[in-house]
């Protein structure tokens, strides 16, 4: 071996070295909140400003320390496969010896001690690194932009303009690892993991359907509007006017009972549209996440959710949109009730989730198969034979049985329960007898 192998090899030992201090650079960077930066740069830290500037920018560190990392360990590859060369002159013999020893140095050296390192130390390394790393970020620049365009550019679909280093697959691990070690609870993760979904949840996903919106003509009079919104539990309501794709605005439960107060006498000849706002239009392909931003900043609460054609699809709330972060909202009066419940005097509750067929075979109804085809639930059942959405107290007759809406549940007020019982018919009186009521026996 000449003093030139020997040369060699110390160089590919300290390009093994930088690649390893890259990575454990690549982990503490990764590693280290916006919120403790920000605490560190408060108390002057040494490297604070450098690292608040690299997490405001994370590519431009990240695509740095990765293309200076590649081409370290690439060059130690280079270097210890010509010093080998002149110790096995067989091409075979050399390859096989270059890859089997620096596989074990990549995966060792640079892939698990530093990482390790890195992680144990974030903080402390990450503030030491910081001014070296956004230095060569900001020189190294242009080159990696040329780069990730050439990238790219050789793969097929759309690419990432920063690169895809920095994903936010590397954040939803690094929130599994947190789950992993405890640091975080299970549901905090979940709502963590809902948070990233958000921007990939479109306004149709979240918004309540036009068929179980509940919606007032602009006809009606501010006591009929009060009536509904008592019964239906909603505090905000959309005006219609010829159909639900005519929305005209929205009439608040708060308004209605300010100007009913005001000016009593008009409670039933004033009519809803003279207190309702101006609605808020969306399209149904908008990502939640700027949706919630754009209710937010236009201080509303409801908007009406749009389809392509122009048509009223549904209407979402800032609610509908935080339920795909927290889950489910309800109350400390939504409790669970068993699916079938036998009352007095032959009256049945049913849940309004209840099987359409099942209901059909505990009652013997011949429901029409191709009529009903879309129907899955007792309470779709009253809602087509309404044809319009059940509120409490809402009552329709099927084959000689009473289906009354009863109870509403949750914050979208959906009709939680249904009353069955039979119809009662009235006989046609005979000459000179009373009118009497005659009910058919119960099943």
């Amino acid at each position: 071996m000449t003093s030139n192998d020997i040369w060699a090899l110390f160089a590919a030992a300290a390009l093994v070295l930088f690649a390893a201090l890259f990575a454990a650079a690549d982990t503490a960077l990764s590693r280290v909140s916006r919120s403790r930066v920000e605490e560190l740069a408060a108390k002057r830290r040494r490297g604070s400003q450098a690292l608040t500037a690299l997490v405001a920018d994370p590519a431009l560190g990240v695509n740095a320390v990765l293309l200076l990392r590649t081409l370290c360990e690439i060059g130690a590859v280079v270097l210890v496969a010509f010093t080998f060369l002149e110790l096995w002159p067989s091409r075979w013999a050399d390859g096989l010896a270059t890859v089997g020893l620096m596989v074990v140095i990549s995966y060792v050296v640079i892939g698990v001690a530093p990482r390790t390192l890195g992680r144990q130390h974030a903080e402390s390394y990450a503030l030491f690194v910081a001014p070296t790393v956004h230095a060569l970020g900001v020189g190294l620049g242009p080159l990696t932009r040329l780069l990730i365009v050439l990238g790219n550019a050789l793969t097929p679909g759309r690419g990432f303009r920063d690169g895809p280093f920095t994903s936010e697959a590397e954040l939803r691990d690094l929130v599994d690892l947190a789950e992993e070690s405890k640091l975080i609870e299970h549901d905090e993760r979940e709502m963590i993991h809902s948070v990233f979904e958000l921007g990939d949840t479109v306004a149709r996903e979240v918004m309540v359907p036009r068929t179980e919106m509940v919606v007032i003509e602009k006809g009606k009079t501010l006591r009929q509007a009060m009536s509904l919104a008592l019964r239906s539990g909603f505090s905000r309501i959309p005006v219609v006017g010829d159909n639900i794709d005519d929305v005209l605005g929205v009439v608040y439960l708060k308004d209605v009972t300010r100007r009913t107060y005001e000016h009593h006498a008009g409670e039933s000849s004033e009519r809803v549209e003279s207190v309702m706002r101006p609605a808020i239009y969306v399209p149904d392909s908008k990502p939640a996440d700027e949706l919630l931003r754009e209710m937010q900043a236009a201080r509303t609460h409801v908007a009406i959710v749009v389809d392509e054609y122009g048509g009223t699809a549904g209407l979402v709330t800032i609610e509908d949109v935080l339920e795909e972060i927290v889950g489910e909202i309800t109350d400390e009066y939504d409790t669970e009730a068993p699916d079938v419940q036998e009352l007095e005097n032959g009256v049945v509750r049913l849940s309004s989730r209840y099987g359409v067929w099942d209901f059909a075979e505990r009652f013997d109804i011949p429901l029409d198969e191709d009529e009903n085809d879309d129907v899955d639930t007792v309470g779709g059942l009253l809602a087509k034979r309404l044809g319009k959405v059940p509120i409490a107290g809402s009552t329709a007759v099927v084959d000689g049985w009473r289906l009354t809406a009863e109870s509403a549940e949750g914050r979208r007020n959906r009709i939680a329960s249904v009353l069955v019982e039979r119809e009662v018919v009235a006989l046609e009186p005979d000459e000179g007898a009373p009118t009497v009521q005659e009910t058919p026996a119960d099943v």
